[in-house]
């Protein structure tokens, strides 16, 4: 994709998963990688298989709950590859214990809360300033297509990854005219490590049946969308919601 060749990006919650397999693709793309996550280890191990297939990649230590984490995170991007070029806030969780309202304690509320939203917000304030000094660059947001659901079992996670729809639309208003473009993904059934340890055969297999496809999303196809909206192939995309499901919802 075009204009990712020595830019500098974060990837939050790049441990693993949809994350890890983002900073791949970035560094694949010629990006420098900074790849943040709760679980440490996990980031570097994938910063370190970056760099044994030729790219540039940097693991940290991350919690995206914490404003001082978050500072942290972006001034070692700017320290080691000179400057934040794009962000992608990719933090989740907080799903136990998430059942109806009359059945969801709040403190499963707060704890969403801080995981779905919290983090996306302070990764912004973080971020923003290194961003505008290079011009512009891109906040790209992972929410989920439970945002948009309305599914029975749930109340605090789909409540928590909304808010991120807003948080992107005014990123993209008030800051646009300053070079800054902010979107956000909704992925679908993805089959993530932490989908194969949590989800039942029965239920994968539901899945499958349910979307207008002949397979389940796999990690790379939403690294596929957050490296174009990254790169300047993206340019003329700004507060948008892209829903990459396999059509399981199909939305304007």
């Amino acid at each position: 994709m075009k204009g990712l060749k020595g830019k500098v990006g974060i990837v939050a919650g790049g441990g693993r998963g949809i994350g890890a397999a983002t900073a791949r693709r970035l560094a694949e793309e010629g990006a420098h990688v900074v790849v943040g996550d709760l679980e440490g280890d996990w980031a570097r191990a994938v910063a370190d298989e970056i760099r044994s297939r030729g790219g540039t990649a940097s693991g940290f230590d991350l919690d995206g709950t914490s404003a001082e984490s978050q500072a942290a995170i972006v001034a070692h991007a700017v320290e080691t590859f000179g400057g934040l070029d794009f962000y992608h806030s990719n933090l989740a969780g907080g799903t136990g214990g998430d059942n109806d309202i009359l059945d969801c304690p709040p403190e499963v509320l707060d704890k969403s809360f801080a995981i779905n939203t919290r983090s996306h917000f302070l990764a912004s304030q973080a971020a923003l300033p290194r961003i505008i000094e290079r011009g512009g660059g891109a906040m790209i947001y992972t929410s989920s297509g439970a945002a948009s659901a309305g599914a029975p079992w749930q109340v605090a996670y789909p409540m928590t990854k909304n808010a991120i729809h807003a948080l992107a639309r005014h990123v993209a208003a008030r800051f646009g005219k300053q070079g800054v473009r902010a979107n956000v993904i909704c992925p679908g059934l993805v089959l993530t490590e932490a989908v194969k340890q949590h989800l039942t055969d029965e239920y994968v297999e539901r899945g499958l049946k349910a979307v207008p496809h002949v397979r389940l999303g796999q990690p790379e196809d939403i690294a596929a969308a957050v490296t174009f909206l990254a790169s300047d192939d993206g340019a003329w995309v700004n507060g948008q919601v892209w829903h990459v499901n396999g059509g399981a919802q199909m939305r304007d």
